[in-house]
């Protein structure tokens, strides 16, 4: 079987010189900088030299913009500030595609997704093989609902990275999306067999067992999630979901409340609590979840064994 797995100039800013336009009269020209505009004094004399007036003229100056400035308001979540500047910067820099990427990337975290793929579409012109901008991309895809083009795109991204689990957890995302479960599940799998730490393929890959009334598959998956992020008010409510529909109401309860201890704002976690406290009132049942994270561990072990045997047989 084969499977396609698939930033410092600045802004040329430069003042223009000042140039006198009145016969042969001398225009001696002093330019200081004040704030984000050219402030000119222009001296105007006569041929004796006597001065004959002072025209004073501001203009606005054209502020370099580095990469790094850029940067530093993306890092600190400024998206829209981010956009903005790395904007100019690409509009100085056009042949640098880390800087697309980085002006695809923040006008996707500032809601304009389609200029976010404008972006990311400038870089692999420039760099066909820029593989975060084919990853990237495919998540804007995915996000807006078109998976095939996505597809696409992480095909694409394996090609260059075949051992990649991001890329794995992108192609179960829109494998499931378009509705090809089984081969979800097994790029989820495929992914968590390269990086045993991969919590976000392993939340996924629980979710798609509890919309297709798995939830004994999905305890090991959650519980693993949960041991390696406590405070995640989504896994809690996942492996909460997955305790309740395998009648542990007692041990969902729990899960139930870290998630809304996580965040008071979870409504749906809030909801559940609600719900299940009156089951688990009468529950007694002991739920040792170190038990799952060992069966997780050995399914591991056993896709890493089937990828082995994968790769043999395309060799």
């Amino acid at each position: 079987m084969s499977v396609r797995l698939t930033h410092l100039a600045f802004l040329a800013a430069a003042v223009l010189p000042l140039v006198g336009a009145c016969g042969d009269n001398k225009r001696p020209v002093t330019t200081t900088i004040q704030g984000s505009s050219t402030t000119s004094t222009l001296t105007v004399t006569t041929d004796s030299g006597t001065p004959s007036g002072t025209v004073t003229e501001t203009t606005a100056a054209t502020v370099p913009v580095s990469y790094v400035d850029a940067e530093a308001a993306y890092t600190a979540r400024k998206y829209p500030e981010a956009a903005e500047l790395f904007g100019a910067y690409t509009r100085a820099n056009p042949e640098n595609p880390w800087g697309h990427y980085m002006f695809g990337l923040s006008s996707w975290k500032a809601g304009d997704p389609e200029q976010a793929l404008i972006s990311f579409d400038e870089a692999l012109r420039i760099d066909p093989q820029h593989r975060k901008s084919l990853l990237n991309s495919a998540r804007v895809l995915l996000e807006t609902g078109r998976p095939r083009e996505a597809l696409d795109r992480i095909d694409r991204a394996m090609g260059l990275e075949p051992l990649s689990a991001e890329g794995l957890r992108l192609l179960g995302r829109a494998r499931y999306e378009m509705k090809q479960v089984p081969e979800a599940i097994d790029a989820y799998q495929r992914a968590i067999a390269l990086d045993e730490r991969d919590i976000w393929a392993m939340n996924n890959l629980g979710l798609i067992y509890i919309q297709q009334d798995r939830s004994e598959e999905a305890l090991p998956v959650l519980a693993r999630a949960v041991e390696l992020r406590r405070d995640s008010p989504v896994f809690q409510n996942n492996l909460g979901t997955a305790l309740e529909r395998t009648g542990h109401p007692a041990a969902a309860k729990e899960a139930y409340e870290a998630a809304v201890v996580a965040d008071s704002t979870y409504g749906k976690a809030s909801a559940s609590l609600t719900r299940v406290t009156p089951l688990a009132e009468g529950d007694t049942t002991a739920v040792d979840l170190s038990t799952f994270v060992a069966d997780f561990h050995a399914a591991v072990q056993r896709w890493q064994e089937t990828a082995v045997d994968t790769t043999k047989t395309v060799e």
